[in-house]
C-alpha cells in the first residue's frame, strides 16, 4: 500500500514526541557521597534525596541534588561488577542519563522505538505513598549516553525509590535558574549521525550550525550542530573534531573519555557576576581570559546594564547578536581527566551561543591543554 505524503505527515504528527524539558541529568561517578558534597559546597546545590543500601539497593547508591529548576543525580557503584563501575572505569566521572519530562511515557517510548531507538528500560511504574513515577529509557546514538522519559503522577518528590534528606552541607546560590543547553562531543565523522538520530527519533530540529571556519584557532578547529526540540526547552550542541596541527578540545575529550559523551552543561542565571564571585570563593576554577580580550570590548558590544569592571575582573566573556547580548564563563574540568566541565550563561535577549567568543574560548582551552601537555601529544595506552 502506498502512503501519500500527507498521510505520512499525519502519522508522524500522531506519533510525535512531546518532550517538555530536561527533568534531570544523572552522572555516574566514582564516589557519589563525595561528588554530592562537591556539587553542594562548590556550586550551591542542595542534597534532597538518597537511595542506596538503606533503601534496598545493592549495586549502587545515588544522591539527588537540586537548585531552582536544575536537578543533578550522582550515582556510584557498590560492587565491582555493577554497570556503573564499568562506565566509570572506561569514562571516569561522566553523564550517563539526560532524562526528559513527558506527558505520556508509554506513548513517547513506543514512538521513539518505532523510529529506531534502542530500548534500554521498558516503561515501569514506581508507586509510593505520595504518588507514582512512570519511567522508560532509550539509548542515544551511543549506548553510553541514554535518555529516560519521566512523568510523575501526583508526586512532587524525585522518586518513590529515594528517601528525603536533610542536607547538612550546602552553599546556596539561588541565582542559577535552569539548564540552558548541553554539549555532546562525538568522534570524527559521527556528527551527522547523531544529528539524524535526534531529528528522526526525537523530533529535534537544527537550530544553528557552525563549521571549522566559525570555530577555529591556528592550531585546532571543530564543527558543531545545535539541535533543539519543538518547545525550545531542550537544546543539545553536537561537536566533532576537525583535523589540524594540534589536538582540538573535542579530540582531547574523546581521547580521555574513551568515546562520545557530554562535554559540558550550561547553567542559566540572571546574575552571572554574583554566581562567579561566589563560586570563586568556594574554590571553583575558571578558564583564564587575557586582558587583551577586554580592550575595546565596550565599543564592540555597545550599551549593557552590567558592571564592566566586574566582568573584566572575573574573566567573563560577552557577545551580542541582533536579539540582544549574553555573558558566559566556563569552569576548568571537574575531574583530573580533562572531560566534563560547566558553563554559566546569562541571556539578555540573545538566543545564540557566544559566536564572537569562540576564538577566545578556544585559545583559553588550548592554554590549559598546553599546561597539561596534551595539545600535541597523544596519551599513552
Amino acid at each position: 500500500m502506498t502512503v501519500q505524503a500527507s498521510e505520512r505527515t499525519q502519522i508522524q504528527e500522531k506519533n510525535a514526541l512531546h518532550l517538555e524539558e530536561i527533568d534531570y541529568v544523572e552522572f555516574y561517578v566514582g564516589n557519589a557521597r563525595q561528588a554530592a558534597h562537591f556539587f553542594c559546597t562548590a556550586f550551591g546545590f542542595t542534597s534532597v534525596a538518597y537511595a542506596g543500601l538503606e533503601t534496598g539497593w545493592r549495586d549502587r547508591s545515588s544522591y539527588v541534588l537540586k537548585q531552582s529548576n536544575i536537578c543533578f543525580v550522582v550515582t556510584s557503584a557498590l560492587t565491582p561488577d555493577s554497570p556503573v563501575a564499568e562506565f566509570v572505569k572506561l569514562h571516569g566521572d561522566g553523564v550517563y542519563d539526560i532524562a526528559l519530562r513527558v506527558d505520556d511515557v508509554h506513548a513517547t517510548f513506543k514512538s521513539a522505538v518505532m523510529r529506531g531507538a534502542k530500548p534500554i528500560l521498558e516503561p515501569v511504574t514506581i508507586a509510593g505513598e505520595a504518588g507514582c513515577l512512570v519511567k522508560a529509557t532509550i539509548a542515544s546514538y551511543s549506548n553510553d549516553l541514554v535518555h529516560s522519559f519521566v512523568h510523575r503522577h501526583h508526586n512532587t518528590e524525585f522518586s518513590p525509590e529515594y528517601v528525603p534528606l536533610s542536607s547538612q552541607f550546602s552553599t546556596p546560590i539561588p541565582e542559577l535558574i535552569e539548564i540552558d543547553h548541553i554539549v555532546i562531543n562525538v568522534e570524527l565523522g559521527k556528527m551527522d549521525g547523531w544529528a539524524k538520530f535526534y531529528s528522526s527519533v526525537m523530533d529535534f530540529y537544527a537550530f544553528q550550525e557552525f563549521t571549522s571556519r566559525d570555530i577555529s584557532t591556528l592550531n585546532t578547529a571543530l564543527s558543531s550542530k545545535v539541535l533543539q526540540n519543538k518547545t525550545g526547552q531542550v537544546r543539545f550542541a553536537v561537536n566533532e573534531p576537525v583535523i589540524g596541527s594540534g589536538r582540538s578540545q573535542v579530540q582531547e575529550y574523546l581521547d580521555f573519555y574513551q568515546g562520545s559523551g557530554v562535554q559540558h552543561i550550561a547553567l542559566r542565571t540572571n546574575s552571572i557576576v554574583k554566581v562567579v564571585q561566589q563560586w570563586r570563593i568556594n574554590g571553583v576554577e575558571f578558564l583564564y581570559t587575557p586582558d587583551a580580550y577586554y580592550d575595546g570590548l565596550r565599543q564592540r558590544i555597545g550599551e549593557m546594564n552590567e558592571d564592566w569592571d566586574a566582568i573584566r575582573d572575573l574573566n567573563i566573556l560577552v557577545d551580542r547578536d541582533h536579539e540582544g547580548y549574553l555573558l558566559q564563563i566556563f569552569t576548568k574540568p571537574l575531574t583530573d581527566r580533562p572531560t566534563v566541565f560547566l558553563e554559566i550563561i546569562q541571556r539578555n535577549g540573545s538566543k545564540g551561543f557566544g559566536n564572537g567568543n569562540f576564538k577566545a574560548l578556544f585559545e583559553a582551552i588550548e592554554r590549559e591543554q598546553a599546561n597539561r601537555g596534551t595539545l600535541y601529544s597523544i596519551p599513552e595506552d
